[in-house]
């Protein structure tokens, strides 16, 4: 609670750092209005034919803010992995979770992804009074929870857990590409391109492919 106290005190101080495409101002707002905690929430692998969907959550601690925070996508590897390093170590809280492949093929993808962020939220040792979360489609919280189109480019607890997502899963991708080598999962994370298609069509799938996704279904079955 210590801890709180002080991110309330800083409030005033909190400046918004040029630097850092995605800014504090949202998290600034939560403070001033009795929303804290406030977590940011997003997600990464809808699209790709292989693999989890992964979504992270993430608590900034308002006085160390990491810099340079903006979209995973817009970021060099380098830099999310340099990144990634400073909000784990920096943030009040960090969760990741995902839903299987199997889940998404149960579920759809849009179900798995809204599941993987509600056990991300759920898994947060610090309960949010708040969350904010990228895109249109927010998962239902027992919080209040806020879309926002592009948050992942413009609001620092956005970005922060699209970056976490992000890392997490590439690092995922990785450790089945050593075991399913011969689809190269650590190259293309699971989305298809001509490389993932061609293996696909020469080896089958294999289990961690979404079998409800196109030129799966309908082709190869569980």
């Amino acid at each position: 609670m210590e801890r709180y106290h002080v991110a309330l005190a800083l409030t005033a101080k909190l400046l918004h750092k040029p630097a850092m495409p995605a800014d504090f101002s949202r998290e600034t707002y939560a403070i001033a209005n009795g929303l804290w905690p406030l977590a940011g929430i997003d997600e990464v692998g809808r699209g790709p034919l292989a693999g989890p969907v992964v979504a992270a959550a993430v608590i900034l601690d308002p006085a160390r803010v990491p810099h340079g925070l903006d979209d995973s996508k817009k970021l060099p590897a380098a830099i999310r992995e340099e990144l990634f390093g400073e909000i784990m170590e920096r943030a009040l809280a960090v969760t990741v979770a995902s839903a299987t492949a199997v889940e998404i093929d149960a579920l759809n993808i849009r179900q798995a992804t809204l599941l993987a962020m509600r056990r991300a939220v759920a898994a947060l040792p610090l309960a949010p009074l708040h969350v904010l979360v990228d895109g249109n489609d927010p998962p239902q919280l027992s919080c209040g929870c806020e879309a926002i189109i592009q948050g992942d480019g413009a609001v620092a607890s956005i970005a922060a857990a699209s970056i976490v997502a992000k890392v997490t899963r590439d690092r995922m991708m990785a450790r089945l590409c050593r075991r399913y080598p011969a689809y190269g999962f650590s190259g293309h994370v699971g989305y298809a391109t001509p490389q993932h298609r061609k293996a696909i069509a020469e080896h089958g799938p294999c289990p961690e492919h979404r079998y409800s996704f196109a030129p799966v279904k309908g082709v190869w079955f569980r």
